[in-house]
């Protein structure tokens, strides 16, 4: 496959963590922003939509992004790749910087679209922040948002590994957005609830700066409750965790079959992160 510069992979990790974020948030606007307050509402779907929503989003920003930056859009795939798939340790800064700013964008160009729901429904910007940003369900207990984040990543990170391994591969190669998309779908819908399941600290900080600079109150950030560092070190910890254990339960019995294997058979070649569709 042809190699691009690094001015190209930013620039699709930029775009493709860009539409990520405007079919996550904008589904997340569908729900929050039209409702009528009637009791039992279920607003556009409410949190089934959420879920696919998201995984749909993930889908997509894979199919703009893969073929030229591996599409990780997400630093817990990073810097796990790079830690166990020889992807280049000098491109791991610029990759984040490049998913922090497309969720960004991303999500400035909801609030942008949707300006008119939020005035109507959150005139002064004080509750609607969760549209863009995650926050805990029990603020009193930050360990619990935290290890659920530590648990949520380390599910993706493990099943989307089993899905890229050359050595493995249980989906055509052509399924993959797909199938990483559906990942996403069942996380939200099984851990969804405790710290809204952000799994990507790009997906979360990106969002939550556009929230402060636009001026909503309850941010996470600037309003003293600090709950902004969980979604970061959570999926950052919880990636490297599922991204081991998938390398020492799976993928070593893998390797030693593929070495045993004839000539010709049942053998990968490694993983090169410049040349395959990696994540997410």
């Amino acid at each position: 496959m042809k190699q691009h510069g690094i001015v190209a992979e930013l620039l699709a990790e930029f775009l493709g963590t860009f539409i990520l974020l405007t079919f996550g948030c904008g589904v997340c606007a569908m729900v929050v922003l039209f409702g009528t307050g009637a009791p039992g509402e279920i607003v556009h779907g409410g949190w089934t939509n959420i879920t696919l929503g998201w995984g749909l989003g993930v889908m997509l920003g894979i199919c703009v992004a893969g073929r030229i930056s591996g599409a990780h859009l997400n630093p817990a795939v990073t810097v796990p790749l790079a830690v166990f798939r020889g992807f280049p340790w000098r491109k791991v800064v610029p990759y984040c910087v490049a998913q922090v700013a497309g969720a960004f964008a991303g999500a400035g160009i909801v609030f942008w679209n949707y300006r008119p729901a939020f005035d109507r429904a959150d005139p002064a910007l004080e509750r609607t922040a969760g549209v863009f940003t995650t926050f805990p369900a029990f603020p009193g207990l930050p360990s619990v948002g935290f290890w659920d984040q530590v648990l949520g990543t380390a599910l993706l990170l493990l099943l989307v590994f089993a899905i890229t391994d050359e050595l493995n591969q249980p989906v055509d190669a052509k399924l993959t957005p797909l199938a990483i998309g559906l990942i996403v779908v069942a996380i939200g819908m099984s851990f969804g609830a405790l710290h809204g399941y952000a799994i990507n600290p790009a997906r979360d900080f990106g969002p939550r700066l556009m929230t402060v600079l636009a001026g909503f109150r309850r941010n996470g950030l600037t309003d003293g409750s600090g709950v902004w560092w969980i979604p970061i070190v959570g999926p950052m910890i919880g990636g490297l965790l599922g991204a081991w254990i998938y390398q020492i339960a799976i993928r070593r019995f893998l390797r030693q079959r593929s070495a045993q294997a004839p000539r010709g058979q049942d053998r990968g070649e490694e993983f090169d992160p410049s040349e395959r569709v990696s994540y997410t």
